[in-house]
């Protein structure tokens, strides 16, 4: 069956129109001389209007352009100038396939008319039922154009219709009968204004929601460490990436069992987003569970592995980890590292040193069955220990493509040691200046803890 060729036409306010207090009707009065279109003839609040339109439909220099769908291809719709002199562009449209053919960017209100109620749908309307197929093309038209500003025309004897597309999603609703280029002028731009506030609104809300859910993934990636009894400093730092409007997967967290040890883990999910945060905050629960319930080194990582490959979303994503556990006398420590950088050790009167790496395992969820082995560490009496995710070693230095590196960091935080920093000043001043290195921030997350005994 063939498609009809849909019509397209331009219409002009009729001379015939009795004064309002419109600024269409007051520029369509001067339509007929010369320079009708000129500034001086302007409403004063179109320069307003004609930026927030243009903000959601694209420039007005070609004026407003309205869709008109409906069976009658005749329907009757007064001709219109715009707020800025213009002629108003009118498509029209018989069905939603000749719709969706014409509803272009420049399209800036749709005006859908609805066919007569039948006698069954204004009964139902009185038993408070809902209407049939009555606004069965109203919905299909809001889903097809979710953006648009949609206003209803319809009879006078059918209100509580009128009423119900409001109801539905349209932003306004006129009667044919009272129908003249002044009142649908003023209905078009309220339509237009109405949905242009509603997806205002909308994007707030939905920004408020996804801030709250970047808090809740900061709450679950950056816990409350549980040290109670040990005589250990904690400290931690986090800055996320420029390029991130959520939290990326780095994690960590610190507990203290029932024998003294404390156990602190750092990681990082390979990826960005909300799903490798997500992923982040199940490892850094299941490795707190998996602590409290006795597990450490090997077992506790290849059972956080079994999570990772059940948890996450394609098969191809790792987490690399650094764990340790010290003794409750605080002189010796268990380190395994999985795919994950070697933490700085810092001994009192000693430079900082990178802890051995070369025992360490694969990433999480590379290897089915690997093995990472724990290496015994002899901390001291006094000490400092800084385990950081990559996003601290990978700014670069300078204007070239060299990177700061880890002998680069250890560096960098001797010379702060030195300089009598420690605790949360230490791990700021040390994020400060690679950030000042990189040039600006840094592109990746990046997480940093501390542990001292003095």
């Amino acid at each position: 069956m063939p498609v009809p060729v849909p019509h397209q036409r331009t219409v002009v306010l009729p001379h015939q129109a009795g004064p309002v207090d419109d600024a269409c009707a007051r520029t369509a009065r001067v339509a007929g001389a010369p320079g009708a279109g000129d500034a001086t003839d302007r409403s004063p609040d179109a320069p307003e209007i004609e930026q927030r339109l243009s903000a959601d439909h694209g420039p007005l220099h070609q004026g407003l352009t309205l869709l008109l769908i409906g069976e009658d291809p005749n329907s009757h719709v007064p001709e219109m100038w715009d707020w800025a002199g213009r002629k108003v562009r009118l498509r029209t449209a018989r069905n939603l396939t000749e719709a969706e053919r014409l509803l272009t960017d420049d399209v800036h209100c749709i005006l859908l008319d609805l066919p007569p109620a039948e006698p069954a749908d204004r009964t139902a309307g009185e038993r408070g039922t809902a209407p049939g197929d009555a606004l069965g093309m109203l919905h299909d038209v809001l889903r097809m154009a979710p953006s648009h500003a949609v206003l209803v025309l319809t009879y006078e004897t059918d209100a509580e219709r009128a009423a119900d597309a409001v109801r539905v999603g349209a932003q306004d609703y006129l009667f044919r009968d009272e129908l003249d280029g002044a009142v649908l002028s003023r209905a078009v731009r309220y339509a237009v204004e109405r949905k242009r506030a509603d997806l205002a609104q909308r994007q707030l809300t939905e920004s408020r929601m996804l801030a709250q859910e970047n808090a809740r993934l900061e709450r679950g990636l950056l816990p409350t460490p549980l040290l109670d009894g040990s005589d250990l400093r904690f400290a931690a730092c986090y800055r996320p990436g420029r390029s991130r409007a959520l939290l990326g997967g780095d994690f960590y967290d610190t507990v203290r069992t029932a024998d003294g040890t404390v156990h602190a883990m750092i990681g990082d999910v390979c990826g960005h987003g909300p799903d490798e945060a997500a992923l982040g905050v199940e490892l850094r629960i299941a490795w707190r569970a998996l602590t409290f319930a006795g597990l450490c080194g090997d077992e506790l990582l290849a059972t956080l592995q079994k999570v990772l490959e059940h948890e996450r979303a394609d098969d191809e994503i790792f987490a690399t980890l650094c764990t340790v556990d010290i003794s409750a006398d605080g002189r010796r420590a268990g380190l395994c590292l999985a795919g994950h950088p070697a933490p700085l050790l810092a001994r009192a009167g000693e430079r900082p040193q990178l802890l051995p790496y070369e025992c360490g395992g694969p990433a999480l969820g590379l290897l089915p069955e690997a093995r990472w082995p724990r290496r015994q560490v002899e901390l001291g009496g006094s000490w400092s220990l800084m385990m950081y995710t990559d996003g601290l070693i990978e700014g670069r230095i300078g204007e070239g493509n060299q990177r700061l590196g880890q002998e680069g960091m250890a560096e960098l935080v001797g010379r702060q040691m030195e300089s009598g920093l420690q605790g949360d000043a230490l791990l700021d001043a040390a994020v400060r200046e690679v950030r000042d290195l990189n040039g600006g921030e840094l592109t990746d997350d990046v997480a940093v803890l501390l542990l001292d005994r003095r």
